[in-house]
């Protein structure tokens, strides 16, 4: 089941695996330590009828929590980022829109910084697909503009294995408030779901059901060409997959292995080595001055 938050008053700092729970001495420590910092990062998003709109937010924390309570002395993880890039969803009630430059200039700030604090290896750890990019493009900037090394991935990459073995829906079915989605979210929290108004939609804001060219599927991936539209244009009520396909059980084997996988790239990135910069001008002009650069 979910994981408990550790706020234990006698717990040594080095087991509590919430950044914000920490004093700034106790930070230091974690900082020797060499733990990881997972920043967890989501979406205020409609997700049709049946889910509430801080699904990204939710399962993506939710993944680095479980990671979390089985190693709490590898990984710090940081509260989460609410808000992401989202215009295209904005003719639904309760969607909430960052724009892009604003959304990477943020969460680059708040990469930065706990950089600053001393930490080396961090991962952002995405919830919400229009973010994905976005998030990779924060990682590599944040990588060259820092001594630290980043990364990202959006969670559901970490399930593609097991989720196409326990799907029943076919291309489409896991797109958005999905059988995916909606099964993670029963196994965490089943009181917040509203399976009886879960509905079936194949097609979205990026894909067409049928089509050899633009499909879109969080497991399955993207078709060859991508058309992103306005998502009310695309399905009357914000579901992009197969809803009543999702059941508690689908979620707990989910859930159980994006935390499995997360811990084990944590394992590797703690040990990764970052590469040294080589300057293979032959003249360093004095202009133009790149300063992440120069």
């Amino acid at each position: 089941m979910p994981a408990n938050l550790n706020t234990e008053k006698n717990m040594s700092s080095l087991d509590q695996y919430l950044y914000d729970s920490l004093t700034w001495p106790e930070i230091n420590e974690a900082v020797k330590a060499k733990k990881v910092i997972l920043l967890p990062i989501g979406s205020t998003e409609q997700h049709g009828h049946h889910l509430p709109l801080d699904v990204d937010n939710f399962l993506a924390r939710s993944v680095c929590l479980e990671a979390a309570k089985q190693a709490p002395r590898e990984i710090l993880v940081m509260p989460t980022i609410p808000y992401g890039y989202n215009e295209h969803a904005l003719d639904f009630p309760g969607t909430i829109n960052v724009h892009y430059d604003h959304f990477i200039e943020y969460c680059l700030d708040i990469c930065k910084s706990v950089a600053h604090a001393g930490f080396d290896r961090i991962l952002i750890v995405d919830g919400h697909g229009s973010n994905e990019h976005l998030c990779e493009f924060i990682a590599r900037r944040a990588t060259i503009e820092t001594d630290a090394l980043f990364a990202s991935t959006m969670w559901t990459n970490l399930v593609v294995e097991v989720f196409e073995e326990i799907r029943e829906s076919g291309a489409g079915g896991a797109a958005h408030a999905c059988e995916l989605e909606t099964s993670a979210y029963l196994y965490l929290d089943a009181s917040r779901v509203q399976m009886e108004k879960a509905v079936d939609h194949y097609g979205g804001a990026a894909g067409k059901e049928g089509s050899a060219f633009t499909s879109v599927d969080l497991t399955k991936g993207w078709g060859p060409v991508k058309v992103v539209q306005w998502t009310s244009g695309a399905t009357p009520h914000g579901v992009s997959g197969a809803a009543t396909l999702a059941t508690k059980e689908k979620g707990k084997d989910i859930v159980d292995a994006a935390a499995e996988n997360l811990l084990g790239f944590i394992r590797e990135f703690r040990t990764t080595e970052k590469a040294k910069r080589t300057d293979h001008r032959a003249v360093k002009p004095k202009l133009p001055t790149l300063p992440s650069v120069d």
